[in-house]
């Protein structure tokens, strides 16, 4: 069994969660914004958006796709059958998503490490934190459970400190 926290690690906890829930939401929000970018790109749309340029202010530029580009050749493992060219110029928004998910990603898998050690959770419970940066929606339903669990578990552990404190205070420094 796992060790419960220390109570001096309380403040760092409640630190740890609010750096988590702001990441899990940013996480959460990029990934939705990836699958969408995916959807238009890899889906018989084949289309990035992006701004500036040519196109104007922001506007959606077409993608090249290979001959035997498919929508299910992404499926494929070891096979380069889906090979797309972008033809747009200016910021590619889509490529812009792509990259700032990725590196968010590593600044997420921080925040849920630090309330993993501090709680002292086991192991298992770090990769249920980890894959609500990749699949879409778990973030948002992950950061909701996760904060509920630690302040209630913060909350009792505090008031059973606080009750079992006032009962080990003798009587004649009680009373004054």
């Amino acid at each position: 069994m796992p060790r419960a926290p220390k109570l001096a690690t309380f403040p760092a906890i409640r630190g740890a969660l609010k750096f988590y829930e702001i990441c899990s939401t940013i996480t959460g929000i990029g990934l939705l914004l990836l699958v969408t970018e995916m959807i238009l790109k890899y889906t018989p749309l084949h289309v990035e958006l992006f701004v500036g340029g040519s196109g104007g202010a922001v506007w959606f530029a077409p993608v090249i796709a290979g001959a035997d580009c498919q929508w299910w050749s992404l499926f494929l493992p070891m096979t380069n059958a889906c090979e797309m060219t972008s033809v747009g110029d200016g910021f590619n928004v889509s490529q812009f998503i792509l990259v700032a998910h990725g590196w968010f990603y590593v600044v997420y898998l921080f925040s849920c490490f630090r309330i993993w050690s501090l709680m002292r959770w086991p192991f298992p419970r770090f990769i249920v934190l980890a894959l609500g940066g990749i699949v879409p929606f778990l973030s948002f339903f992950m950061e909701a459970r996760v904060a509920r669990e630690v302040r209630r578990y913060l909350d009792e552990r505090e008031a059973a400190e606080t009750a079992s404190d006032s009962s080990t205070v003798p009587a004649s420094e009680g009373s004054r």
